[in-house]
């Protein structure tokens, strides 16, 4: 069971991290895969580095409580996945945003799955 959840837990790490190199590598396929134009001037530089050190820090914590078995690592990045979702809601509902039904649904199960891997064996700690 730890090892599958490991696993588990991992992919998203993985996917997190690889998500904010492409915001420095190639960010305009990383602005479309989000459905996003790339910015222009200064808000391309805001853009990048704002989604950039989201995903990168996401990632990081994450495999930092994978190697280290410290639950508490957990914490901040499923606050983080919540917070996004209720600000995407908050957009649909306040700023007649299109409702990220999709993404909302994958930060919500992965702070789900983070907030379980903390009240596990995985993280001691």
């Amino acid at each position: 069971m730890n090892k599958l959840l490991r696993v588990l837990v991992a992919l998203p790490a993985l996917l997190f991290v690889v998500i904010g190199l492409r915001w420095i590598i190639q960010p305009q396929s990383a602005a479309a895969s989000l459905g996003m134009p790339l910015l222009e001037g200064i808000a391309r530089s805001s853009q990048m580095a704002d989604l950039a050190v989201c995903f990168l820090s996401i990632g990081t914590m994450i495999m930092v409580a994978l190697i280290t078995g410290k639950r508490r690592w957990f914490h901040v990045p499923a606050l983080m996945l919540i917070t996004v979702a209720i600000v995407r809601i908050l957009a649909w509902l306040l700023h007649d945003a299109a409702l990220a039904g999709q993404m909302i649904a994958v930060e919500i199960s992965v702070a789900c799955l983070l907030l379980f891997a903390s009240s596990t064996k995985i993280a001691e700690g």
